[in-house]
């Protein structure tokens, strides 16, 4: 009899030594879920980031939603099936009708990045190469600098480059917004595109001014200016603003994708494995922005610390064409982090390469056990609180 199956629940606050702040969140600690599956000697690391401003998730949430997922059910699929044709089959149909499991998507998240990280190590393969089908992308990929309301515009231009795309988070004051934009444009000229995110946080009556305001003064692009799923309005704005909209918290499925092409809402969409429920269901939303004629980037949640950094960049290396690719600030955040070995971005040119493998490259390191909230065993449906060790302060 093989040994049973198991998995275990981590949720890592863990404090940040630098806060972020834009329009939606001020956030000063992370607040992801882990989840490692061990399944006859093989390991499988998965994580999401739940924002309930974006997805209307919580941790709590998912925690709970886990809870109920068929977890013995998942452990028997992966023990039957050869781990190629599981893989295939999770590639067309999902992680919901390849392992039964239901729900919203940040638990398909942790489970997607899981499973992929538990068959690629079966299997041999990297990230990307489980991702997509396709020739694994070498080199390096540029990566956006986003400039949020805790940094100012010159400390930002002076030790954050190279610029090779620019986002900048809104604030309440679009005078100011317009003058940190044209303080880029004067310093990096007109060759780095510049997008000004708005987060939800202006009005359909005053968008069209603001949109006017920082087309004067050089931005290119304008991420989700309206609150979630202003289909009519968004429309009714682009047609009427020199700036090109991309949407972010309104594109979290694919029916909400499919109303942004119906009501041609949007020029591009914001792709986060976490939000849109893993990277293959990432993916999907690619091919569907592809067919439209959309533009696609892909984005990060803040603050993740472990698998979701690697299985960004997997999905960021299969789809090199994306408008730009966001690396996230984790270096900044977190001088010490839950998994080794250390994901690297290089910010003396700000770029990334591709994370090793097998799976997303990941282990849980010592640091991780302090984060530890449950555990379960396979043919024991209950869930065992963890008794973590003291959890450690930021060495900021």
């Amino acid at each position: 009899m093989p040994e049973p199956a198991k998995a275990t629940l981590y949720r890592v606050e863990q404090p940040m030594a630098t806060s972020f702040d834009h329009p939606a969140k001020r956030r000063s600690t992370s607040d992801s879920l882990l989840l490692r599956l061990e399944v006859d000697g093989v390991t499988g690391l998965g994580e999401c980031a739940p924002r309930a401003y974006v997805t209307g998730e919580t941790s709590d949430s998912v925690a709970a939603a886990l809870r109920e997922a068929p977890l013995d059910a998942v452990f028997a699929r992966l023990r039957a099936a050869e781990p190629a044709e599981l893989l295939a089959r999770l590639r067309e149909s999902g992680v919901a009708d390849t392992f039964g499991v239901r729900g919203a998507g940040n638990l398909l998240c942790l489970l997607e990045t899981a499973l992929l990280d538990l068959l690629g190590r079966r299997l041999g393969l990297g990230g990307t190469e489980l991702v997509e089908c396709r020739k694994v992308l070498t080199g390096t990929l540029p990566v956006s600098q986003v400039l949020d309301l805790s940094l100012d515009v010159e400390e930002f231009l002076d030790t954050r480059g190279p610029f090779h795309f620019v986002k900048v988070k809104a604030g309440s004051d679009i005078r100011r917004d317009a003058a940190t934009v044209r303080a880029i444009r004067d310093r990096l000229g007109d060759k780095v595109p510049v997008m000004v995110d708005a987060n939800m946080s202006w009005s359909a009556e005053e968008a069209a001014g603001h949109l006017a305001v920082l087309c004067d003064a050089g931005a290119d692009w304008v991420e989700e200016p309206l609150s979630k799923g202003s289909w009519v309005e968004l429309a009714e704005l682009r047609a009427r603003s020199g700036l090109r909209i991309m949407l972010d918290e309104s594109v979290c499925t694919p029916e909400e994708a499919w109303r942004a092409v119906t009501f041609r809402a949007c020029d591009a969409f914001n792709i986060r494995v976490a939000k849109n429920g893993g990277p293959i269901a990432a993916a999907r939303l690619i091919a569907l922005a592809r067919a439209a004629g959309l533009a696609f980037q892909i984005g990060v949640q803040v603050a993740e610390v472990g698998p979701l950094i690697n299985a960004g960049r997997a999905l960021a290396f299969a789809h090199p064409e994306a408008l730009t690719v966001e690396a996230g600030q984790w270096d900044r955040f977190f001088p010490e982090m839950v998994v080794s070995p250390r994901p690297v971005v290089d910010r003396t040119a700000n770029t990334v390469a591709p994370a090793p493998g097998p799976g997303f490259g990941l282990e849980l390191n010592e640091r991780a056990a302090a984060w530890a909230v449950a555990h379960r065993t396979e043919g024991d449906p209950a869930w065992r609180p963890a008794t973590p060790p003291t959890r450690p302060e930021v060495n900021a």
